[in-house]
């Protein structure tokens, strides 16, 4: 079962809209349709986002990584990705946290952005390995303007 919320944050004295999606069903083949409108066409103009990761021994992992949003899903890659850090620490534990974001004004304070949680799957390509995420909340903030 897929749920959608609306709720308004207040931050320094400004108020914005936060879209928020739980997904409580693991097996739930809505993956892919969690995206609005909004969030799916801004995902798809930026490439950049920060990948959250923790490893076995429980310690926190944020990295920059470029991204490719095919409309349904986000997956990422590079070179030699079996190596990396974030890597290691989904082998272990395939749940992350992944946001795009960005300060559209400082005055008046205006921001929006994207945040996605679930689990990170490696899968193989032609091209080599690429990590899909598959999303269980979904939340953003200031696209509805």
């Amino acid at each position: 079962m897929v749920q959608f919320y609306y709720h308004v944050n207040k931050h320094d004295q400004h108020a914005y809209m936060v879209k928020s999606l739980i997904a409580e069903d693991a097996n739930d083949e809505t993956f892919g349709q969690v995206y609005t409108e909004k969030e799916a066409e801004y995902l798809a103009e930026n490439f950049l986002g920060r990948l959250a990761t923790v490893s076995s021994s429980g310690q926190p992992h944020v990295v920059p990584v470029v991204y490719k949003f095919d409309g349904d899903s986000i997956s990422f890659g590079g070179w030699n990705l079996e190596s990396t850090l974030y890597f290691k620490n989904l082998a272990a534990n395939e749940k992350m946290g992944f946001v795009v974001d960005e300060v559209v004004s400082s005055y008046p304070w205006r921001v929006k952005g994207i945040e996605v949680r679930g689990e990170a799957i490696p899968e193989k390509t032609d091209g080599g390995t690429i990590m899909r995420i598959k999303a269980r909340v979904v939340r953003s903030w200031g696209l509805r303007e």
